[in-house]
């Protein structure tokens, strides 16, 4: 392994490290806005997306597995935020809706996300915002076009 190749996984290494710590508000949970937290965000943004979605489909929209799908469900039934609606064709499949206080929920969070995401697009210079952007999502692909094969990841 040459040098050049060592400093580029020292700099990768500092760049996980670096987005771990600077997401982890992110990963957290604690709710930060409308007593929702970031992860439960994703849920009602996935539902609003499709209106109606299966239980059994949303822990695919989310990467996660089906019992972190149900930790982050049932608070948000609990509190009225979300609807679950049983099949009557099949008793064990559920749906999940927006109810009119989710679709007020996920509005506000949304709008928190915005200007969260504003103030910090706010200390990225306007030339390179696209570029920033393109080779974060590329890096993301990197990443889980690896992770799909690795049992690191699993």
């Amino acid at each position: 392994m040459s040098v050049e190749t060592n400093i580029n996984y020292t700099r990768l290494l500092e760049v996980f490290t670096g987005l771990a710590q600077a997401t982890r508000c992110l990963r957290q949970d604690v709710a930060f806005c409308e007593g929702v937290t970031f992860h439960q965000f994703l849920v009602l943004d996935v539902i609003a997306k499709n209106r109606e979605l299966k239980m059994a489909d949303l822990h695919q929209h989310l990467g996660v597995e089906k019992s972190t799908t149900t930790r982050l469900v049932n608070p948000l039934i609990k509190k009225k935020i979300l609807r679950r609606r049983t099949d009557p064709d099949d008793l064990r499949a559920a749906y999940l809706g927006l109810t009119k206080k989710g679709e007020e929920v996920h509005k506000n969070v949304r709008l928190c996300m915005m200007d969260f995401f504003h103030k910090v697009m706010d200390n990225i210079p306007e030339k390179k915002t696209e570029n920033v952007l393109a080779s974060v999502n590329l890096f993301i692909g990197a990443i889980k076009a690896y992770a799909k094969q690795s049992a690191c990841c699993k």
